[in-house]
């Protein structure tokens, strides 16, 4: 079974596949699963509860009070703008790939953080 950080990886993977093949809406999911499941892992290596959309802000937030990375913030929001876009499909390709490009970033502070 895959820990969170590899299945974000996964994720990540998967979703630029995804946006290779024109299905944006898909894409924007799995980017929103490797933004989640970042967050899940950096959660679980200091012993945070993590079950819920809103832990997840929360847990994102704390962490940028306490390292004083904003950047972080808007990666996340941005990570939540491709979660709405698997409901609402309207975001043009080169949005998804460029937020997709968010999370990666997103994922791989949260990687070195946990």
């Amino acid at each position: 079974m895959l820990d969170d950080r590899d299945l974000s990886a996964e994720y990540l993977e998967h979703a630029r596949s995804l946006l290779a093949e024109g299905d944006l809406k898909q894409a924007s999911e799995k980017g929103w699963g490797a933004a989640a499941t970042s967050i899940k892992a950096l959660a679980e290596s200091r012993g945070l509860d993590h079950n819920g959309h809103f832990l997840l802000r929360r847990i994102l937030r704390q962490l940028v009070e306490e390292i004083g990375d904003d950047e972080l913030s808007e990666h996340f929001g941005l990570a939540e703008v491709l979660h709405i876009n698997f409901y609402e499909g309207r975001l043009p390709s080169e949005d998804v790939e460029r937020y997709v490009g968010h999370v990666e970033r997103l994922a791989g502070r949260l990687g070195e953080l946990s």
